[in-house]
This record gives C-alpha cells, sequence and structure tokens, in this order.
C-alpha cells in the first residue's frame, strides 16, 4: 500500500524534524547507535540496550498482529511514509523502541558516568518523545497506539530492570548461550503469528532478534577468549588530548560501519543466491523472498552475521589498525 493523498509541505522545520525524528526508531539508527556505543562508550551498557531492545521489539511486533488495530485511515490522514502502511498499528514500535533504547541508555550509564541526572532524565525523554511525535506527523499512528507503545516499553523496562545484572551475567558465562542465543530467536520467528496477507512485521522481527542473537554470541566468545577492549573512561585531559580521542571514536566509528555494511551485502548476496538455488527463484523476485522458508533464514543468517561482525570482527580490526 502506497500513500493515499498528495500533500503540499508547508513547514519544512516539522518536516524535516518528524521525519529525521522518525528514522531514530528504524534500521538506520539501530545499524549505528547500537554498534556506537559498543565501540566506543561502553560494553556493559551496549549490552543492556541490546538485550532490552529485542525484548521489547520482539513483543511489540507480535502485539501487532494478534490485536490487529488498524492505522489511521487516509483520508482524512494524509500518510508520509509508505512501507509501513502494510503493518498495524497498536502498539506503536517506534515508540516502544525509542523509549526502550533511551531510558535504558540512561538507566545504565547514569551511576557509572558523571553527567548531571536531571540532564540524562531530560534527553531521555525528548528523544523517545520525537520519536513519537514523529508517528503522529507522518499519519502512521494515532495518539492512542503511541501512548500504548510507550507505556508497555516502560513497563517492560521496570520488569527487566531487576534482572539485568542476572541475564547479564548469564548471556556472558553460561555455555549454553551460544545454542540458546540462536535456537530461541529462530523458534520464536518460524512460529511468528501467520495474518491473512503479508506484512512486513515478521521480516523486521527477524532482523532484530538475528541481530541481537549474533551480538549476543559474540559478547559470549568476548568474554570467553578476548579481554574487554574498550575501558569507556572519560576523558579528563586537556583540548589535545580531547581532539585525539575524537578522532579516535570516528575512525572506529567510520571502519567499523564500513564493515558492518560490507558484511550485510555479502552475506545477503550470498544466503539468497543459495535460497534461489535451492527454491528455484530468482534472486530479485520479491514475492519469493516473502516466503517464510526464505525470508527467515535469508534475513536471520544476513543480520546474525552483521551482529557478530560488529561485536567480534570489527573490535579485532580496531586493534589490528592502533584504533584502540
Amino acid at each position: 500500500q502506497g500513500c493515499t493523498q498528495k500533500y503540499i509541505v508547508k513547514n519544512y522545520f516539522y518536516y524535516y524534524l518528524f521525519k529525521f525524528s522518525a528514522a531514530l526508531g528504524e534500521e538506520i539508527f539501530y545499524i549505528t547507535f547500537l554498534p556506537f556505543t559498543y565501540w566506543n562508550i561502553d560494553h556493559s551498557v551496549s549490552r543492556r540496550m541490546i538485550i532490552v531492545w529485542s525484548i521489547v521489539m520482539y513483543i511489540g511486533q507480535v502485539s501487532k498482529d494478534i490485536l490487529k488495530w488498524p492505522r489511521p485511515l487516509s483520508p482524512p490522514v494524509v500518510k508520509l511514509e509508505m512501507r509501513t502502511n502494510a503493518e498495524y498499528g497498536m502498539p506503536s514500535t517506534h515508540a516502544m523502541a525509542a523509549t526502550a533504547i533511551s531510558f535504558s541508555f540512561f538507566i545504565a550509564t547514569m551511576n557509572q558516568y558523571k553527567y548531571p541526572f536531571e540532564l540524562g532524565l531530560i534527553a531521555a525523554f525528548v528523544f523517545s518523545t520525537l520519536v513519537c511525535l514523529s508517528r503522529l506527523y507522518t499519519g502512521m499512528h494515532t495518539v492512542l497506539d503511541v501512548i500504548g507503545g510507550a507505556l508497555i516499553s516502560a513497563v517492560l523496562l521496570v520488569l527487566l530492570y531487576p534482572a539485568w545484572d542476572t541475564i547479564d551475567h548469564l548471556l556472558l558465562t553460561s555455555p549454553f548461550c551460544p545454542l540458546f542465543s540462536i535456537v530461541v530467536p529462530l523458534v520464536l520467528c518460524y512460529n511468528y503469528p501467520k495474518l491473512d496477507y503479508y506484512s512486513p512485521t515478521r521480516g523486521d522481527t527477524t532482523t532484530i532478534l538475528g541481530a541481537a542473537a549474533g551480538a549476543t554470541v559474540g559478547f559470549w566468545l568476548n568474554n570467553q577468549y578476548a579481554a574487554s577492549a574498550y575501558t569507556g573512561k572519560s576523558v579528563q585531559a586537556g583540548p589535545p588530548l580531547i581532539t585525539s580521542t575524537m578522532l579516535f571514536v570516528l575512525a572506529r566509528f567510520f571502519v567499523g560501519i564500513l564493515v558492518v555494511l560490507l558484511t550485510r551485502w555479502v552475506v545477503k548476496s550470498a544466503v539468497l543466491g543459495m535460497l534461489g538455488y535451492r527454491y528455484k527463484f530468482p534472486v530479485g523476485d520479491l514475492e519469493a523472498r516473502r516466503r517464510l522458508e526464505v525470508e527467515v533464514p535469508y534475513k536471520f543468517v544476513t543480520y546474525s552475521s552483521v551482529g557478530f561482525t560488529a561485536t567480534v570482527i570489527v573490535p579485532l580490526l580496531h586493534e589490528l589498525l592502533g584504533l584502540m
């Protein structure tokens, strides 16, 4: 389904502000911010965000396809996005992801780094609020969808917080972690709620769970066989050292993103090629790629490779290049 109404932009500030804010709840943000946190800020913060994000998003995506509440009708609403129009509306997973990521980052860092508590709280609130408002501005959700998504995410954060340290410890030390991290997400993806028509929710869920699975295996391997690569200590020296540190941060980020994107492209092409050969369809056949036996393995393998590369291969490359 596409946009059903033409529109004229009269306020470019709001238009670009909320289009940008909407992108903060999409893959382009996940694939940059979460690895950036791991490479440049703190391993433990990144681990907690990824675990919370994957759990929250799975529950949100499944809830959509169980509740089957429609998105706002157009007209009268003018929709500025097309891809997600085929999905149901309640709850807003953009609102859920924004709330989960911003507040889990705030909670995980407030006792480890020196910054004003009020500033961190305001930053988390502003981030999540902008993403929530973007869903209303773009016409993709009702107010109830957005409030429901934010509240569900907040409740899940409250429920998960007491178990953060226990979950983190098990994921780093349990010998069953790699098997659990791969098998459970795969079972959940293959048993995703069935719909009467195709929706991208199953594919998006597989992408999220695959990335989290690959990253979790990487966390476990790093803890078992490698020393902690980044200490996450704050810089206390003068401007020359701060400038040098920023250059290393940027270098780690751009090298890492290049490797991650290259991994995604290579693995996706290889897996689609093998599945196309197995099930006799051309790689460019979008309908064939939406079939369960194709969509789940190609997206899971692709994004688990991305998660593993970001947490294992990229840090090794950073060390090899002297970017530690």
